[in-house]
């Protein structure tokens, strides 16, 4: 699995991404839990996660159609740099206790538009980097860096959030931008492959209308889109679980986080062990099915050891699932429209979390985050097994 480090362009922006994403993380939980010392309102909790993951919807795939025709690198070192000045402004309100809700949810808002545009960018640029036969552990290792990252950064985050307190957390986010700067001044690749586009809608529009010819590749956007509507949203209310319904602090909160990207990391292991095998399509609908079978798990849970468990087993689920698609696509795609439909996984993925993450904080603030959650994971299951059924196609992928 680590072989594939030792191609040195990879090699770089894997260690740059995986200490921002390390930030990311400590962000993501430390802001969760000063929404919640602020407010003490689940809605909120997911109002914030919807403003963070909102703009996916809208501009990963303008980002799609950029990446496909700009330098990737350049686009990459913008949108980092704007993240950079945001998590340095929220740490600096913060500190001055000057912060408010509602500056929390713009600058969350203003984050995802840069994170976006970000995304197919950075998915994009990984098969330039590698070669082909090398391109699965690649993939695997860029799951293993985000969920070792899951596992570290909020376990430093509950850690960070009890001795230098949110305003810390955020100002560690920003100094993290700085490794993956560096790294991108470092990287050095070709152009892409396709022609500056005359605007956006027909560049769009191609994409669309390839898509509609791929019924296979469609059918694994719809499983992630339903992954990131009715599971992703379980992390905007963790600090809801972790303090009121299991009764720890923050750093229960950081051994929730770190026991889904411990599943994690132990899913990309075994992700670059038994990868490339036949049959992934198969490998992707049972691990969407266990995501959502260990989530009702955990949102009925009121025992701290079988909470772990549960999003230990989420977090392998989930990498051996999404990052099975991202494999998928990114061998049976036309390399002119990969940037566009690297874009396209990023809006499933990410776009249609904040939807969920808005409907369980308003479901949540009527029925409880526990009834919430299992009822999205109900749906979601029972999605998956009608897909399972009918797009019997899936089960054959390789």
């Amino acid at each position: 699995m680590l072989a594939v480090l030792r191609h040195r362009r990879f090699r770089l922006l894997w260690t740059g991404n995986f200490l921002s994403n390390i930030g990311n993380w400590m962000q993501t939980l430390a802001q969760g839990w000063l929404v919640l010392q602020l407010t003490n309102s689940v809605f909120l909790l997911g109002l914030v996660g919807f403003a963070s993951a909102a703009p996916t919807l809208i501009f990963s795939l303008i980002g799609g159609v950029i990446a496909d025709c700009a330098d990737r690198r350049r686009m990459m070192m913008l949108t980092q740099g704007s993240m950079m000045m945001l998590a340095f402004l929220l740490s600096f309100l913060t500190w001055k206790n000057w912060i408010t809700v509602e500056e929390v949810i713009v600058i969350s808002f203003c984050a995802g538009i840069a994170n976006a545009m970000n995304a197919p960018a950075y998915q994009s640029i990984v098969p330039e980097l590698v070669p082909r036969e090398d391109l699965t552990t690649a993939i695997a290792m860029n799951s293993a860096q985000f969920n070792m990252s899951r596992l570290i950064g909020p376990m430093l985050a509950g850690l960070s959030l009890k001795f230098i307190g949110s305003a810390g957390c955020f100002f560690l986010n920003a100094l993290s931008f700085l490794a993956l700067l560096y790294a991108l001044v470092l990287l050095n690749v070709g152009a892409p492959p396709g022609k500056p586009p005359v605007g956006f809608w027909k560049p769009l529009q191609d994409g669309f209308r390839y898509m509609r010819t791929r019924r296979d590749l469609a059918t694994l956007m719809l499983l992630v889109a339903l992954v990131s509507f009715c599971a992703i949203p379980y992390i905007s209310l963790a600090p809801y679980f972790a303090r009121d319904i299991l009764h720890m602090g923050p750093e229960g909160l950081g051994y929730l986080m770190g026991a889904a990207g411990t599943g994690a990391l132990t899913g990309a292991y075994l992700l670059s062990r038994f990868g490339d095998g036949p049959r992934k399509g198969t490998r992707v609908l049972r691990g969407v099915g266990a995501i959502f079978g260990a989530l009702i798990v955990f949102a009925f849970s009121r025992n701290m050891w079988l909470s772990l468990a549960a999003l230990y087993v989420v977090g392998v689920s989930m990498v051996t699932a999404v990052s099975s698609v991202n494999n998928l696509l990114q061998k049976h795609v036309d390399p002119l429209m990969r940037g566009r439909v690297m874009s396209m996984h990023a809006t499933a993925f990410l776009g249609f979390s904040p939807l969920g993450s808005l409907f369980a904080g308003a479901a949540g603030a009527r029925i409880g985050a526990p009834a919430a959650i299992a009822l999205l994971c109900v749906t979601g299951l029972a999605a998956t097994l009608v897909i399972a059924w009918r797009e019997r196609e899936i089960w054959e992928l390789a």
